[in-house]
């Protein structure tokens, strides 16, 4: 059972178990909080928005209702992104009250392709892609997604995204499709992602190893996503810090 989170541990690079980085032949990672900042999109895209309407949140008030709203959108019949954001959208309006335009509903979808990769996301996929192959297990259209990878610049062996999957994270159906395309056997898979709710419970469940890339964030330990405890593997800050424990860093 999913519990609420309890607050982040102050070393925020914990190595849980003994994690060799000589197992695994494949990356998987999450994309939005873990490669692309996110947070600075939402905002981005959801502050003007509620200025608009005389509303006013601080950071983790907009940052928790977004979680929540995101979370529930995603349940039930399967649903685009762009439909999941637009409820997010609409969702924001209902409980504040207001009504947001159409051109507004689509705002947050439209803004999603020029949200920017974190400080150190290009490098290390970069650096990661001398040793390992890498790949995208994410809550997203194919066609948004295709707007990010040119941002991320670096080439992934697969691409594997909700759309494809009907479901999303934290549904085992994206990892049982991403299971049948990377075709190696689970201790060779390492899957890394900002959320514990989306990526590291659902992981474990199934035998793969996980990274928690525990971004900073005004909302410790959860950011935009559903708050949860789980234990991962490792729990580092951000990717320079895997790239450095992989022991990857002096190879470029």
């Amino acid at each position: 059972m999913i519990q609420p989170l309890v607050a982040g541990a102050e070393n925020r690079t914990q190595d849980r178990g003994r994690l060799d980085f000589t197992q695994f032949k494949v990356l998987t990672f999450d994309c939005y909080g873990t490669l692309i900042d996110w947070e600075s999109g939402i905002f981005g895209a959801l502050r003007p928005l509620l200025t608009a309407h005389g509303k006013k949140l601080c950071d983790v008030e907009l940052l928790e209702l977004y979680a929540e709203l995101e979370a529930g959108a995603e349940q039930g019949e399967f649903r685009t992104y762009r439909e999941v954001l637009g409820t997010v959208v609409r969702g924001f309006g209902a409980r504040l009250g207001f009504h947001p335009t159409e051109n507004q509903v689509r705002s947050l979808p439209e803004s999603l392709a020029n949200w920017p990769p974190f400080s150190d996301t290009v490098a290390a996929l970069r650096r990661l892609r001398t040793r390992y192959k890498l790949a995208i297990l994410s809550n997203v259209d194919d066609d948004l997604f295709a707007a990010t990878a040119r941002r991320l610049e670096v080439p992934f062996d697969h691409v594997i995204t909700a759309q494809q999957a009907h479901a999303y994270k934290p549904s085992l159906r994206i990892f049982e499709l991403a299971e049948q395309r990377l075709r190696v056997p689970r201790p060779q898979w390492l899957h890394l992602g900002q959320s514990i709710y989306h990526d590291v419970i659902p992981a474990k469940s199934l035998g793969i190893s996980s990274v928690w890339v525990n971004r900073a964030s005004p909302r410790p330990g959860a950011g935009a996503a559903k708050a949860a405890a789980g234990t991962p593997d490792l729990e580092v800050p951000d990717l320079k810090t895997l790239v450095r424990l992989a022991g990857i860093e002096a190879e470029n």
